[in-house]
Order: C-alpha cells, then sequence, then structure tokens
C-alpha cells in the first residue's frame, strides 16, 4: 500500500498542475482573483492558476460588439408619442472596471440609452426628430461614452434603428409628403411649359432675325446687282458711242481722204473747161433734183446757158 501511495499523490500532483494551466483565447480577457480579492487581468496566451487560491472571475471579450435595443416610448416636444429602437456598437477596454464597475453592464448601457434618447428626443419637435438623426446619434454617443467610461467600456457609436410615430401621424405625413409631391410636379410641370414657350419665343425670335438680315443681304445684292448692270448698261453705251464717232471719224477721214485724191487725180488730168462746166451741170442737178424746198440760181443767167450749152457740145462730140 505505501508503495502506491507515493504513486497516486504525483499523479494527483501532475493532474492539478495539468488543469490549472490556463490558455486564454486571442481577443479576450480573463479577470483573476486570489483568495476573493481582484489579484490580476490575463491577456491572451498561457498562465497558471494556482490551485486552491486563484479562480478565474470573470471572462471579458474585448471585441466591439453591437447590442440592439428594443423600441423605447419616448414623447417629442410637441407631445408627440412614438416608438425608437437603438443599436449601441461598444467595446470593453478594461476588464477590471468591466467585471467590477457595474451590475448588469448591458442593461445599465440600454438604461441609459434609453434616459438619454428621452432627455435629447424631448427638446426636439417631430419633424426636427424626423430630420436629424445624425446630430440625434452624436449627442447620445458622446453622452453613453463619457458615462461607461468608468465601467471600462468604450461606446463607438449608436444608432437610431427606427422612428415610428403614431399611426395616425403617418396618416397625416403620407398626405403630407403627397400634398408635396404634387405641388412639386405642378411647379416642374409649368417650369417645362416656361421654358418651351420661352424656346419657341426664342426661336421665333431669331427666324424673324434670319429673315430680316436675309431680306436685307437680298436687297444689298439686288440694289448691288442692278448698280453694276447700270454701269456695265452705260459702259456699252459709252462703248457703243466711242465706236460710232471712231466710224463717223474714219468714214470722213475716208471720204475726205477720197475727196482730197479725186481732187489730186483731176488735178493731175488737168481737166479742160468743158468737163468742168459738166461737173458742175451735174452739181447743179443734185441741188435742184426736188429734194430742196428752195433753189438759189445765180446771177449769171447766160453764163449758165453757155454752161448748158458747152455741156450739149461736149456731149455730142462723146
Amino acid at each position: 500500500m505505501e508503495g502506491l501511495i507515493i504513486p497516486i499523490v504525483i499523479v494527483f500532483i501532475l493532474l492539478v498542475f495539468i488543469v490549472n494551466i490556463k490558455i486564454v483565447p486571442q481577443a479576450q480577457v480573463y479577470v483573476i482573483e486570489r483568495f476573493g480579492v481582484f489579484h490580476q487581468v490575463w491577456n491572451s496566451g498561457i498562465h497558471f492558476l494556482v490551485p486552491f487560491a486563484d479562480r478565474i472571475a470573470k471572462k471579458v471579450s474585448i471585441k466591439e460588439q453591437v447590442v440592439d435595443f428594443k423600441p423605447q416610448p419616448v414623447i417629442t416636444k410637441d407631445n408627440v408619442t412614438m416608438q425608437i429602437d437603438t443599436v449601441v456598437f461598444f467595446q470593453v477596454t478594461d476588464g477590471k472596471q468591466f467585471a467590477y464597475g457595474v451590475e448588469r453592464p448591458l442593461s445599465a448601457i440600454e438604461n441609459l440609452t434609453a434616459t438619454t434618447l428621452r432627455n435629447i428626443i424631448g427638446e426636439l419637435e417631430l419633424d426636427s426628430t424626423l430630420t436629424s438623426r445624425d446630430t440625434i446619434n452624436t449627442k447620445i454617443t458622446a453622452i453613453l461614452d463619457e458615462a461607461t467610461d468608468r465601467w471600462g467600456i468604450k461606446v463607438n457609436r449608436v444608432e437610431l434603428k427606427n422612428i415610428l410615430p403614431p399611426r395616425e401621424i403617418q396618416d397625416a405625413m403620407e398626405k403630407q409628403m403627397k400634398a408635396e409631391r404634387e405641388r412639386r410636379q405642378k411647379i416642374l410641370v409649368a417650369e417645362g411649359d416656361k421654358a418651351s414657350q420661352i424656346l419657341v419665343a426664342e426661336g421665333e425670335k431669331g427666324a424673324k432675325i434670319l429673315r430680316a438680315q436675309a431680306d436685307k443681304e437680298s436687297e444689298i445684292l439686288r440694289a448691288e446687282a442692278e448698280k453694276q448692270a447700270m454701269v456695265l448698261r452705260a459702259d456699252a453705251v459709252r462703248q457703243q458711242k466711242i465706236l460710232e464717232a471712231q466710224g463717223e471719224s474714219e468714214s470722213i477721214q475716208m471720204i475726205q481722204e477720197a475727196l482730197a485724191e479725186s481732187i489730186i487725180k483731176l488735178n493731175n488730168a488737168n481737166p479742160n473747161q468743158n468737163v468742168i462746166a459738166l461737173k458742175g451741170l451735174e452739181a447743179f442737178t443734185k441741188v435742184a433734183d426736188g429734194k430742196a424746198t428752195k433753189i438759189i440760181i445765180p446771177s449769171e443767167i447766160q453764163g449758165l446757158a453757155g454752161l448748158v450749152t458747152s455741156a450739149k457740145e461736149l456731149i455730142s462730140k462723146d
């Protein structure tokens, strides 16, 4: 028997030693008490618990936690009762304070959230409550974070999940929103009609301006064309007159030249008195061809008779 006692004792001691080896997981801390008094906080890793003296008082998770509290009745400044439920995001930063700071910390946070929410909403009217969620969230977060700091809790964020006013208030709000949407629709339609009419008027104005400019340019082009035509006609008339004058000048010059040549030839031919008399008679015949209304007869009738006689003789000889 004495030989078995020692192995049993050794096995018992090893068993006690192994049982008291503790491994703290990641993102957790253990609060350790020795003889019922706080001793220390174990962080992640391997630790040894002194047998019969130490005990794990509380296992605390230091991960961020999310708690969804049930809806709380709150009253606004204009005496409208509504249901608001909140979501709190918090994290344990001190395991000792979390274990010994407050009894049932989650219940404490819930009650503190409800009272803080009633205080904040009580200062706001219904419309402000529905449109000021960010402001309410910020205020609640600041107040809860300050209040829970001595509990070893860090409140990171508080969100208003739902805001539920009474049914009659919801119906009134829906009617109001419907009326507001109809008003905006009418405004948009009126603005659209106005813009359309403005565009049509501007289009007509632009068209009239373009037509007036086109008419003006057309008149200018027509006037310039007429001006150029008149200039061309005047140039043509001037050129015609110049050509006619040149033709008359050349004709007169040719006549004069022919006359001069005939005189030269006549002089070179040395005509006798009979030829000269005949030429004079021809000239007198042309003068008296019946077209002239008046005929001046030379006073030398005898000379004329002699001229006629000479002409007859000349013809008889020929």
